[in-house]
């Protein structure tokens, strides 16, 4: 089988490679920085696995989850964050991925993560099992930050920890002038006024510490 890790720090990359590595039935490993270069290989290579970062360079995970199960519907996604967040679980197992879990998870996680999922089965840890349940809660409200792009939604979380539209730019890769067009965006879409709010809303639905 064939696996891309796809994740912006090379230590993360160079960990998750060598669990990967020791893994029996994968016999193919690919890495990307970014999440342009992550497309690219999702493209033009027939992958089983992809363990993706959420925060990525240039295309956002959330982005790449979206448009890889486009191109190839059959690729098991699972998602190695740094945020433990249920909020951000939630997020991308609505999207179509397969699993969650976050940095901080033992090599044993991991190990069992891949091997449930390639087993065609969802995967997330203990502590956030109950969120499997909202997915399939037919009365499930659909939260604010929800209708947001993926490029909103990453405006959202830089702005409510404090990043200014400088800095936000540079993160992206993006001019100011578009930053401040999805921070216009955003505010619109959630009918709030101030960063001050953006702020609060992702404390109260825990999008941040």
């Amino acid at each position: 089988m064939k696996a891309l890790v796809a994740d912006d720090h090379s230590i993360v990359r160079m960990g998750v490679k060598h669990i990967l590595e020791r893994h029996p039935v994968i016999t193919t490993i690919f890495e990307a920085s970014d999440g342009q270069e992550a497309l690219k290989i999702i493209e033009e290579n027939e992958l089983d696995l992809v363990i993706l970062d959420i925060s990525m360079p240039l295309i956002s995970g959330l982005e790449v989850l979206k448009r890889g199960l486009e191109i190839k519907p059959g690729i098991n996604f699972l998602i190695l964050s740094m945020h433990a967040e249920k909020e951000y679980a939630l997020r991308v197992l609505k999207n179509g991925a397969s699993g969650y879990l976050t940095k901080d998870s033992l090599a044993d996680d991991l190990h069992s993560a891949i091997d449930i999922v390639l087993d065609g089965k969802k995967y997330v840890s203990q502590n956030m099992s109950e969120i499997l349940l909202h997915i399939n809660e037919e009365k499930f409200e659909i939260p604010l930050h929800e209708k947001l792009s993926e490029r909103e939604f990453d405006v959202l979380i830089k702005l409510a920890s404090g990043k200014k539209l400088n800095d936000i730019a540079q993160d992206l890769f993006l001019s100011v002038k578009t930053v401040s067009t999805y921070k216009t965006r955003l505010l619109e879409k959630m009918n709030l006024s101030s960063v001050a709010e953006i702020t609060k809303y992702a404390i109260d639905h825990k999008l941040i510490e």
